[in-house]
């Protein structure tokens, strides 16, 4: 089936920050698809009497398509938790997360809240995600399960953690190494679905199940390796006290040859220079996980550190230390973590988001991140067709602020700012429109 979409493309070739020619914004154009791959982009005037007739026409005109949102660290599990009240890293752990994911053992409650979660980010026109199931195998045979439904390009792994974790949620290093290659052997690369290798921290692994998460990594490559680094200053001490005779946090991963071009690291809040140095040698990729960061009062990212590193970077709403699904709330928040930096290290610290960069790292810069940028991200032809149709202002406030906003990066700002779900028309899932949720409530 051969399709077109009319509006506004909008999208990224490069890193706006690097490349001033890195915007591709392309108003009154055609994007054309077959059997979900994109085919062509044109503007209205070439298309041909022909293509008229013979394509399914699908008009949004003053309207932006652009790339699906990628979100490169989240928790399904943790969906029913998100929102939960007053606590640090560590005892939020303890009081709500590990509760939580206790429920899992249940396969009829992994597949509703697969279900429900998968929904929720469609809602919100992501379309991608680096994803965290819980310790149990069910856990990610349900998320894959109702992903397959979808024809959705996922990653998701089960949750490898054998100490410092309740009773009830722990595997052991044999049952993490085969219950994950289980889990990769039946759904890692079947059809859009990938599988990360996905030790909970360092604290929760022994050093032998590190190592077996490097086996996994080694047996089977082009597979992902997703855990969390150096969010919480506590938990970088009592990673210290684990691994007494690693050089820093990262270097208990690198000893357990957990360092890859494929490897996502969330947080990296409180990283050393030998640390950053590593992550660059290593070309490891790193989740900037705003709204978390800020509700559990872990530290602020050093985004500006990280460009100049040379390292991918992603954006990830980790709910549900995350307070929102939604990439516009999780833009809005990281505009504010930079100009807090700004204010509290401005010595080290020069930049704010800017509105490019923010569109930048939520749909190119996470698929360079997830090495998926041959795939998804772009709207160049013989990529996949997943995207989003956003109009620009839907409610009063939006549209009195576009009166004033006369460039295109002044109204990504107010979107970023200013966004919500319901500005999201849209949502395209290999050129097949996705019902959204809230379609039913119009």
């Amino acid at each position: 089936m051969r399709k077109a979409f009319h509006g506004n493309l909008l999208y990224f070739k490069a890193d706006p920050n690097l490349d001033s020619d890195a915007l591709v914004h392309l108003p009154n154009h055609v994007l054309m698809t077959k059997n979900g791959i994109i085919e062509a982009v044109k503007h209205f005037a070439e298309v041909t009497t022909a293509e008229k007739f013979e394509l399914e026409w699908h008009d949004y005109q003053n309207q932006w398509i652009v790339p699906g949102f990628i979100d490169t660290h989240i928790h399904y599990p943790q969906t029913e938790m998100i929102a939960a009240y007053g606590e640090a890293l560590l005892e939020w752990l303890e009081k709500y997360t590990f509760p939580t994911e206790m429920k899992f053992d249940d396969p009829n409650y992994a597949k509703e809240i697969s279900s429900f979660f998968l929904n929720e980010l469609l809602s919100n026109g992501t379309t991608t995600a680096l994803v965290f199931g819980s310790v149990h195998k069910n856990s990610v045979d349900a998320f894959f399960e109702e992903a397959e439904k979808r024809n959705l390009r996922m990653i998701c792994g089960k949750v490898m953690m054998d100490r410092n974790a309740p009773e009830a949620l722990q595997d052991t290093p044999e049952s993490s190494y085969k219950e994950s290659k289980e889990l990769i052997e039946k759904w890692h690369g079947k059809k859009r679905l990938s599988y990360a290798v996905t030790p909970r921290f360092a604290i929760t692994s022994s050093p032998e199940q590190l190592q077996k998460a490097g086996r996994l990594l080694k047996e089977f490559p082009g597979i992902y390796l997703h855990t969390h680094l150096s969010e919480n200053k506590n938990e970088i001490e009592f990673t210290q006290q684990l691994f007494p005779k690693a050089k820093n946090y990262l270097d208990v991963y690198k000893q357990a040859n957990l360092l890859t071009k494929k490897s996502v690291f969330a947080h990296c809040i409180h990283l050393k220079d030998e640390e950053w140095n590593e992550l660059a040698h290593k070309q490891c990729n790193i989740a900037f996980c705003p709204t978390s960061n800020l509700f559990l009062g872990s530290g602020l990212f050093n985004l500006e550190k990280a460009e100049k590193m040379g390292i991918d970077v992603g954006m990830g709403t980790d709910v549900g230390a995350g307070t929102s699904f939604n990439m516009f709330n999780t833009l809005n928040e990281a505009y504010k973590v930079t100009q807090l930096r700004k204010g509290m290290f401005s010595n080290e610290s020069k930049k704010s988001l800017s509105p490019l960069k923010a569109f930048y790292l939520a749909t190119l810069g996470g698929a360079k991140a997830l090495s998926l940028d041959n795939k998804i991200g772009q709207l160049n032809p013989g990529m996949e067709a997943d995207f989003n149709i956003i109009h620009p202002a839907v409610n009063s406030l939006q549209k009195l602020r576009m009166k004033s906003a006369n460039t295109i990066e002044e109204q990504l700002f107010v979107l970023q700012i200013l966004g919500y779900k319901e500005n999201i028309t849209a949502t395209y899932i290999l050129g097949e429109k996705y019902k959204l949720p809230h379609d039913f409530e119009k």
